[in-house]
């Protein structure tokens, strides 16, 4: 259990610098081309997370196919949303808008899957929006691109997750992290084609980094799972807010206010009670049957 937890952290701190080397980027390289690179990059981890008997086409293949389309399109939208945000907006700032993503879970439940939220989910509902008002304040500061692809960001890893948690059971571990590198392969490398920008020596190191470290937080991610219960495992991506305000601050002169940081305390509070709450209850994607 405390080595799978560990290696929850060293994912997530894996994934942290990976964004920072993409921050690092300052946009000249577009966010799909950034993408694409990324995700040819992450292919890499394929062999250490293959097992014996996989065939390497299972990759790119699926039980059931929806489900892993929608993954693989949520894969996209989330990957060029993030590096988007990442690029205009303090890493801190982007963070407390992606990890709305346990909240956006519970209402696509309540949407798509009709499944029954009590009381106190709901005030956890509430509170993390209450918290996104806070941080986003409207009205008091000007609003973008940023802060619009980090929200989008946040809802399509929400779409990704319930597609895993109804997929997972009928699917091998290479297809659903397949299903993760196609849809950013070919939505970004569509939207790369027609403006094309070519690296140079620099910004091919730090797309390197962006890259490389993100797959190597996928085979961490995979091996803390095996480790310990997932529930236990989940709850360690919150430590990328550390190392988020540490980068910004050191790194890129980022300087959060204080209403923005009352606001990522809301949100982190009710994404952490919102993981800690599905644990307790009995877990829809267990008895949920999709035709």
């Amino acid at each position: 259990m405390l080595k799978g937890v560990l290696l929850g952290f060293a994912a997530f701190a894996a994934y942290a610098i990976s964004d920072a080397f993409v921050k690092s980027l300052r946009g000249a390289v577009p966010a799909y081309e950034a993408v694409f690179i990324g995700a040819l990059l992450g292919l890499a981890a394929l062999p250490f997370i293959r097992s014996p008997g996989d065939r390497w086409r299972d990759a790119f293949t699926a039980n059931r196919p929806a489900l892993w389309w929608i993954r693989a399109v949520s894969g996209a939208i989330s990957n060029i949303g993030s590096v988007t945000a990442f690029t205009l907006l303090p890493m801190a700032e982007v963070f407390s808008l992606i990890f709305l993503m346990p909240i956006f879970v519970t209402l696509l439940s309540v949407l798509f899957l009709k499944e029954h939220v009590g009381w106190r989910r709901w005030t956890a509902v509430v509170v993390g929006f209450i918290g996104v008002l806070v941080v986003l304040r409207p009205g008091f500061r000007d609003l973008g691109l940023g802060h619009a692809a980090a929200i989008a960001c946040g809802l399509a890893s929400a779409a990704s997750v319930v597609a895993l948690r109804l997929a997972g059971p009928h699917e091998k571990r290479l297809s659903l992290y397949g299903a993760g590198m196609t849809g950013p392969l070919l939505i970004g490398g569509a939207l790369m084609l027609p403006h094309f920008v070519w690296p140079n020596a620099g910004e091919w190191l730090l797309l390197a980094g962006y890259g490389l470290l993100a797959a190597l937080a996928g085979v961490l991610l995979m091996y803390a799972t095996l480790l310990a219960p997932a529930a236990r495992v989940a709850p360690t991506q919150y430590s990328q807010m550390l190392w988020a305000i540490g980068f910004g601050y050191w790194l890129f002169g980022d300087h959060l206010d204080w209403p923005m940081l009352i606001g990522i305390v809301l949100i982190l509070g009710a994404g952490l009670f919102t993981l800690v709450r599905e644990e307790k209850v009995t877990p829809w994607w267990r008895r949920t049957k999709v035709i």
